[in-house]
């Protein structure tokens, strides 16, 4: 009984942090990407103990809730196949020359670098978007392993038709790509959101170093009508243009930290950078939505409130919106050329537009409740452009043996009816 007041009493305590200390500049940090001024010693206590006591009221959910690392679940017997080229591998798992845990260790690894878009997210009230953005895990294009078919077709559920693999999932909500150097908002300590060079972190220190490595991060950077007055607005290019520029260069960091990293290593790696998602489509869903809330209001109940969080979002910033991720593409598409011409030879760097193409401008494939992320219908639409990319890497990887280039394509188109 008292660990059940308690647990109330903090929940409480985090519900009032969350709606009265919710930074009012968080938009404007998103579009920037820089840190903002040093809190003062009051802030730092008061901040600290706000995390505090949401970390003490997650403990029982951080040690029993489903992790970020998924297994193939039927490995063993993928492995234990005498075509599989983890054979012999097995053979020295039964024969006790290796553990369960070496065993896994020697299967293809795939990691996801990414923000909101690549997770199961989407905005309600303040309290329930927090305990979502600390406690689940999975159930995105990603990384989804329910098998029941109205559930999202996954990238790792697609993958493990053709080899057994681990995968896991770095992304994080309002994840920005940022300098590296920046103090985390208090929101995002909260929500233990790591940014770009945060989840880099991450990866740099897995013992196993991925095969495989997917980058879907960057919408949080588009807030660009955030950190600017009304009037400039009006004329934003010029913003565009150090938005884009300071964007490279803090996303080349990074890339060059994972190859750097993969040089090192005693097997091939692959890096995938995908492009930001196609917002005119997305925008063209999103007038769809608000025309269904101007018939009907009690749909999409939290569709208003995305401005809150993103102001670009609003009608009259689309354009500039659109605009942005185009020039942001197109230099991640120069990026990766010039880069690719300067790592070693079990290092593959690939840019693909499969996400930045995808077409997801119908109501349905965005969330019912913000109209801004995606539904389950988008995540498996998403899950089929993102691994319609991966031929190439899996070819590179030397995991396509028992499946060819035209088979990767038909299971990927497989996803739009599941």
């Amino acid at each position: 009984m008292w660990v059940r007041i308690v647990r109330r009493d903090l929940q409480s305590l985090v519900a009032t942090v969350l709606v009265l200390g919710w930074p009012a500049l968080e938009a404007a940090s998103a579009a920037t990407s820089n840190a903002l001024s040093s809190p003062k010693p009051s802030e730092n206590i008061g901040e600290a103990a706000g995390v505090a006591a949401a970390d003490i009221l997650l403990l029982p959910d951080h040690l029993f809730m489903k992790s970020a690392t998924a297994v193939s679940p039927n490995y063993l017997d993928q492995v234990a196949d005498p075509q599989s080229r983890f054979h012999a591998d097995y053979l020295k798992y039964r024969q006790k020359q290796i553990s369960r845990g070496e065993l896994v260790a020697r299967l293809p690894h795939v990691a996801m670098i990414g923000d909101s878009l690549s997770k199961d997210a989407y905005v309600s009230s303040i309290p329930s978007t927090f305990w979502r953005a600390r406690t689940r895990r999975g159930r995105d294009w990603f990384l989804d392993t329910d098998p029941s078919p109205d559930s999202v077709y996954s990238v790792f559920e697609q993958l493990q038709k053709i080899t057994p693999l681990v995968a896991t999932e770095y992304s994080g909500v309002g994840a920005l790509v940022d300098p590296g150097n920046a103090k985390a908002s208090f929101a995002r300590q909260l929500i233990r959101t790591r940014n770009f060079s945060g989840q880099v972190d991450q990866v740099l220190k897995s013992r196993r170093y991925p095969d495989l490595i997917l980058l879907w991060i960057g919408h949080n950077n588009l807030d660009w009508a955030a950190g600017i007055s009304t009037s400039e607005r009006e004329h934003p290019e010029k913003y565009f243009e150090q938005l884009t520029k300071t964007f490279r260069e803090n996303y080349e960091r990074q890339v060059r930290r994972l190859i750097s990293r993969a040089q090192t290593e005693n097997h091939k790696v692959s890096i995938v950078v995908y492009g930001l998602v196609n917002f005119e489509a997305f925008f063209k869903a999103r007038e769809q939505t608000e025309a269904l809330k101007a018939q009907n209001p009690k749909l999409y109940p939290y569709l208003e409130v995305d401005y809150q969080h993103f102001i670009s979002m609003k009608p009259e910033y689309r354009k500039g919106m659109i605009k942005l991720a185009l020039k942001i593409n197109e230099e991640l598409r120069k990026m990766v050329g010039e880069l690719k011409r300067a790592h070693s030879l079990n290092v593959q760097l690939r840019y693909s537009d499969a996400l930045s193409n995808v077409d997801i401008g119908r109501a349905e494939l965005i969330h019912a409740m913000d109209a801004w992320h995606p539904s389950v219908k988008g995540h498996s639409v998403l899950a089929k452009a993102a691994f319609s990319a991966l031929p190439p890497s899996l070819e590179f990887l030397g995991i396509e043996r028992k499946t060819s280039a035209s088979s990767l394509s038909e299971l990927g188109q497989q996803s739009a009816g599941r």
